[in-house]
């Protein structure tokens, strides 16, 4: 007779959704919890950097751990071939550490760097795509390696001897010195970046090098026990016994009453007026001190990819008008605007508007 009553383990498998990652790999569901903020701290990475280079919203979302061999890992590729890019953590005895997507991933992301819009992509990535897709990664990697050593107390990571590669998916594990069977941290991470097809990321690391840095995050979160101060000698003798009117007395004696504190409402200067407060009266003294004086025309925003094309004859374009006065900089700091004259061959500048006396000194950091 077949038994029809479900065990412990038949129960918390169904309610789980079947699914026993971590059960027999060596990371727990509590390990994968932990780890799962790391992946939120790369996936913000991941949507402040690309945001930034791009141009564009980004939405970049954590939506899966789990801990498989690393044979598995190739079946999760979307097409043919895998873009890699390796590193080895500092910080963490160097633990060996990848950040995949597949090459239209790599393709899209490339070509957001270099100021396109991802639609029109070659059909096989060549090294200007592979250099700019590993300069992409190289900084978000950067970027989420700072916010990692924060929730790590401190510990201070890099990205040591970083690499990438377009790898066929075919025979391709990610990492080549441990067997197939070796099990691997997956945190996946879903990108969406507005008007591009969605892509996604994946942060992979050997089960023991995941764990390691699973215990780590715990460690520097459990809660810190205070030191006790160190006992007085003098406390540390064996008290004497004495009567109760002493011992009351002493006990009063213990407990002074602090004197009355006198509060009244704070008081501040006066602010404008056509003074400044924080000049000093003895200015004189630094007036031969020589600056460096810039005269600025305008400015403007590019791409890393309109930058890398600039050659002989391109034209940028200004954020300034024709005819707008250009600003006068005193070490960086606004003091003047004017006009651009010839003085014999030179240029020079005319002063048509200057800034208040205040706000220089202000301005001089004086």
């Amino acid at each position: 007779m077949v038994d029809e009553f479900l065990n412990q383990d038949e129960i918390d498998a169904l309610l789980s959704g079947g699914d026993d990652s971590g059960s027999g790999g060596g990371l727990s569901k509590e390990d994968l919890t932990v780890l799962a903020e790391v992946s939120g701290i790369i996936a913000a990475a991941a949507g402040n950097v690309i945001g930034m280079l791009a141009g564009r919203d980004v939405s970049a979302e954590p939506s899966e751990q789990i801990d498989i061999p690393q044979s598995e890992m190739s079946s999760r590729i979307d097409g043919g071939r895998v873009f890699a890019y390796s590193m080895a953590l500092g910080g963490l005895d160097s633990a060996p550490a990848q950040l995949l997507t597949s090459e239209k991933g790599a393709l899209a992301l490339a070509d957001l760097m270099m100021g396109g819009d991802a639609k029109e992509l070659p059909a096989e990535a060549n090294d200007l795509y592979l250099s700019a897709a590993q300069e992409g990664l190289s900084q978000l990697i950067g970027s989420a390696l700072t916010s990692l050593s924060g929730i790590l107390g401190g510990i201070r990571l890099s990205g040591d001897s970083s690499s990438s590669a377009l790898e066929d998916v075919s025979a391709w594990v990610p990492f080549a010195s441990e067997s197939g069977d070796s099990r691997i941290w997956v945190g996946k991470i879903d990108l969406n970046v507005d008007g591009v097809d969605p892509f996604s990321l994946d942060i992979v690391m050997p089960v023991p090098n995941a764990l390691d840095l699973a215990a780590k995050i715990r460690e520097a979160a459990a809660p810190k026990e205070p030191e006790a101060p160190p006992v007085p000698p003098a406390a540390q003798a064996r008290p004497q016994p004495q009567s109760a009117a002493a011992a009351s007395a002493s006990a009063a004696y213990s407990r002074p009453q602090a004197p009355p504190v006198d509060v009244k409402p704070v008081e501040f200067a006066q602010l404008g007026g056509s003074e400044f407060a924080g000049s000093p009266g003895n200015i004189d003294l630094i007036v031969d001190i020589p600056v460096r004086i810039t005269v600025e025309l305008g400015r403007t925003r590019k791409t890393i990819g309109e930058v890398l094309a600039l050659g002989p004859g391109s034209v940028v374009e200004l954020n300034k008008m024709a005819g707008e006065p250009v600003d006068v900089l005193v070490n960086g700091k606004l003091i003047a605007r004017g006009e651009v004259v010839v003085i014999d061959e030179s240029f020079g500048i005319r002063v048509t508007e200057v800034v208040s006396r205040v706000e220089r000194i202000r301005s001089m950091g004086v």
